[in-house]
């Protein structure tokens, strides 16, 4: 069951962000050291988590008006279950709950558990000319970190009213 993370939680999540990071490496894809984005979290009211303790975290935030999804991350060992699937319908859900006219992610365009996994769950690229000021800002931040190490694109669901 999707539901908000509680404040202990947050801890046992940095663990599920870094197994899943290291699946990139399969394709090639290794991120830069340097802390994961849930130990930046300090609000559970940001974090959406499935099963207890939890398998999977959604963190979110608001960028340009939209609620957008700033990490998705899954145990490995628990992927292929629809955890993923799950806590994306419920980042949805709170974006609709909460007036959101889209949810906004960025990610990796050719990476098959990325931009071809959202788009099955709705999601659809977004032309650089339809970003928002706080997008732009964001997709620069990440190029500054460094994760911009393979093609990346922003995509939105547009939630209708």
């Amino acid at each position: 069951m999707v539901r908000w993370a509680e404040a202990d939680e947050l801890p046992g999540l940095i663990s599920i962000e870094l197994a899943a990071d290291r699946l990139f490496e399969q394709v090639g894809i290794v991120f830069p050291p340097g802390t994961t984005m849930v130990e930046e979290a300090d609000d559970p009211g940001c974090v959406l988590v499935e099963g207890a303790p939890p398998a999977g975290f959604a963190m979110v935030g608001w960028v340009d008006g939209n609620l957008h999804l700033d990490q998705l991350a899954v145990i490995p060992e628990s992927m292929r279950q629809g955890i993923g699937g799950r806590l994306v319908g419920g980042v949805i859900d709170h974006a609709r709950a909460a007036g959101a006219p889209a949810v906004t992610l960025t990610t990796y365009r050719d990476v098959p558990w990325n931009a071809p996994w959202y788009a099955r769950h709705g999601f659809s690229v977004m032309p650089e000319a339809e970003w928002g000021p706080e997008l732009r800002a964001l997709v620069e931040h990440e190029r500054e970190l460094g994760i911009e190490v393979a093609p990346r694109v922003a995509m939105r669901v547009a939630l209708p009213r």
